[in-house]
């Protein structure tokens, strides 16, 4: 089923994106993947980081959206090519408190339907997962070692997460059968926090661990047009230009001069109507924290509208 144009309306003028931690589940993945032994990994050496540009819900029925596409070939690479023994994950829809990080440490919980006025469908929709208390620890154990406060909560993947992997990860066509724990940004606009959040947790990716964070690289609901299609890209807002432009010019710095250009980000003119609030661009800066020494590099870029959907990924495939 495709969205017609006045359900992408009431998603922009409706659309209540939760930041908060929900206790609500998801279903089980195979208990078997549980346990993060290191014999257990499928491929050795350090996993790279990858940063999704997640839209809305709509985006797992637009499967002629060229987004769509994107999300569904980085999966297949990184369940054939990666093959990880469990995901990390933060979404810009959940933020902690300012000086303090949530871990999930739930098992199992429900989906979070973190958006309003959508068909009752999408309020149906289920991922697989499963997630691990073990990792769960170990995350908190690293950001314990580098000063940042933690605390682990019970809650599900709100569509941040969920709704890209289903284009990534469809569970009849890619599976992803490893664990899934998700993180909070703090509720925070510093960049450098973010960065060093990420900076705190790159050991899990020589432990066979990948890093996945989730945002837009441009993202202003306010100005998506009445008209916008759900499987067509529009014509791009000058900001969406000038914005990814700068964004990818930041990323892909040495790595001696990336955390300071991707701070300097925030305070450019066009970033007030790239990013009116800041949560979707925060994400990038967790990964690029979490890739050391490792380049990053633009992968895919779409400039759609009042949204960004390029996608970067930090290191590389099999390094």
């Amino acid at each position: 089923m495709q969205l017609t144009p006045s359900w992408i309306h009431i998603y922009t003028s409706l659309s209540c994106l939760f930041t908060h931690c929900f206790d609500t589940s998801g279903n089980r993945a195979s208990s078997n993947h549980l346990v993060l032994n290191q014999s257990s990994a499928a491929s050795m050496g350090r996993t790279p980081v990858y940063f999704f540009s997640h839209g809305g819900p709509t985006i797992m029925e637009s499967t002629g959206h060229p987004a769509h596409q994107k999300l569904h070939e980085l999966g297949l690479e990184i369940t054939q090519k990666i093959r990880p023994k469990a995901i990390v994950v933060f979404s810009a829809h959940w933020q902690g408190e300012p000086n303090l990080i949530e871990v999930n440490t739930a098992t199992t919980r429900d989906l979070i339907y973190d958006f309003y006025g959508f068909p009752p469908h999408f309020y149906e929709y289920k991922f697989p997962n499963t997630g691990s208390p073990e990792l769960a620890e170990r995350i908190m154990e690293l950001f314990g070692e580098a000063g940042i406060k933690s605390e682990g909560v019970r809650r599900g993947l709100d569509h941040g997460v969920w709704a890209s992997f289903m284009c990534a990860f469809n569970p009849k066509t890619n599976p992803l059968n490893v664990p899934i724990v998700q993180v909070s940004l703090f509720d925070s606009d510093d960049p450098d926090k973010h960065f060093r959040l990420g900076e705190a947790i790159q050991k899990l990716r020589e432990e066979g661990v990948l890093i996945i964070v989730s945002g837009m690289a441009v993202h202003n609901l306010g100005e998506m047009r009445a008209g916008f299609r759900s499987d067509q890209p529009s014509a791009p807002m000058p900001y969406t230009l000038t914005f990814s432009a700068a964004l990818k010019e930041a990323v892909e710095k040495g790595t001696d001069e990336r955390q300071q250009a991707m701070a300097e980000l925030l305070k450019r003119p066009d970033a007030r109507k790239a990013h009116p609030s800041k949560e979707h661009l925060l994400p990038v800066h967790i990964g690029a924290g979490a890739a050391g020494t490792d380049l990053g590099k633009q992968i895919y870029a779409l400039p759609d509208g009042s949204l960004g959907w390029d996608m970067y990924r930090f290191g590389e495939v099999g390094a």
